[in-house]
């Protein structure tokens, strides 16, 4: 019962962090035109947003192993909800972008807080199954969150979407007030958190685990880029079609999830991830021939990277476990170091598919191509070891 409560609030925690990568995407022509400003510099809204999740990950790992769990996790939720309610407020592109790197670094120590909770509470096959919760949560904030920022958009306008969040994460911190977690067990003489995030960083084998997720999950956050200004733009999509996207993607990410909750015992995690960096490079394969040799047709573009969705949320819970496992030392820093990684890369990769964002597709799919290709020889490297 008690694993359930805490897989509970992990999996709403994580669906808040998340949540705000996507769901004001569909109102992104709307926020440019009240800045006023260019839709691609809008657009940099989300590698700010994922620099501001990954600055401070390893200082919330540290705060969360020395003051406690509940404590950083409220004190998290305080900050995400401090800027995302003050969005609405900002007058220029710079004031806009200021406010999503502040609701980022809230959103950084949510997310970590999320997956240490489930680590704390499972371990092996178990954690990865854990984990793969946590990865419908995350695909409800990519997809669906997607479509429910788009009936806001164009219900109430795009101010009411940050409001919504506010809202939601003031809700979570009042149920927090009530849940119990356990005490933390201080170690005698224990080395510094920088020593301690070096030592597991020495490690291949975390690092491998870690990279593949992270590269897996790069490909998400290049099409949530660019996507709005091939849909919008080219393909002519209106806010509420491009909101209607993220069922598919939805579908998609909840089957692999599923999956890995219920055959990573059987098949093994490292099987499960090759299969499921597999599905990353086929589905990529498919954006780019089909971006190169039939580029007025959308589904080309969306339905392979629903493949590509699927794949990735088979092996990211994995990779997580893996590194987890991977890791000498015990704790939360491993999971903080992988969450670091994973949202530093995530934000380098927002930034390149940032300036390589156009009305046409190839540029994206061909970034899609080698971060599948770099988990591939991560996996493969795994594999061999």
């Amino acid at each position: 019962m008690k694993s359930t409560t805490t897989l509970t609030i992990a999996c709403s925690a994580a669906f808040l962090s998340q949540v705000g990568i996507s769901i004001y995407l569909p109102a992104v022509p709307a926020i440019a035109q009240a800045l006023p400003a260019a839709e691609d510099q809008v657009a940099l809204a989300l590698a700010v947003y994922l620099i501001g999740m990954a600055l401070p990950m390893l200082l919330w790992g540290s705060l969360g192993e020395r003051v406690g769990r509940k404590p950083v996790l409220f004190a998290a939720l305080a900050l995400y909800v401090l800027a995302t309610a003050t969005i609405p407020s900002a007058y220029n592109l710079e004031s806009f972008l200021a406010l999503r790197l502040i609701q980022g670094l809230g959103a950084g120590g949510v997310s970590v807080m999320a997956r240490v909770l489930v680590r704390d509470s499972f371990s092996g096959a178990l954690l990865a199954k854990g984990l793969s919760w946590l990865g419908m949560t995350f695909v409800i904030a990519l997809g669906i969150g997607q479509f429910i920022g788009s009936l806001l958009q164009v219900a109430f306008g795009w101010k009411a979407i940050f409001y919504g969040l506010a809202l939601a994460a003031i809700g979570l911190m009042i149920a927090l007030q009530r849940v119990a977690f356990p005490a933390l067990l201080k170690v005698p003489g224990q080395m510094s958190a920088w020593r301690i995030y070096g030592t597991i960083l020495r490690h291949p084998a975390f690092l491998r685990a870690a990279l593949a997720g992270g590269l897996g999950y790069g490909v998400i956050i290049a099409f949530n880029t660019c996507a709005p200004l091939i849909l919008q733009g080219h393909f002519a999509w209106s806010a509420a079609e491009y909101g209607l996207l993220g069922w598919p993607i939805s579908a998609a990410y909840l089957a692999g999830a599923l999956m890995v909750n219920r055959f990573v015992a059987r098949t093994g995690r490292l099987s499960m991830m090759s299969w499921g960096v597999a599905l990353v490079m086929c589905g990529s394969t498919t954006m780019l021939l089909g971006s190169v040799f039939a580029s007025g047709l959308a589904v080309l573009l969306w339905l392979p990277y629903c493949l590509a969705v699927f794949g990735q949320s088979m092996s990211y819970p994995i990779s997580l476990s893996l590194a987890n496992d991977a890791s000498p030392v015990s704790g939360s820093y491993a999971i903080a170091l992988s969450g670091f990684m994973h949202q530093l890369t995530a934000a380098m990769i927002g930034g390149v598919a940032s300036l390589l964002a156009s009305q046409q597709a190839w540029p994206l799919a061909l970034l899609c191509v080698a971060l599948a290709g770099g988990a591939l020889l991560c996996v493969a490297r795994s594999r061999a070891d």
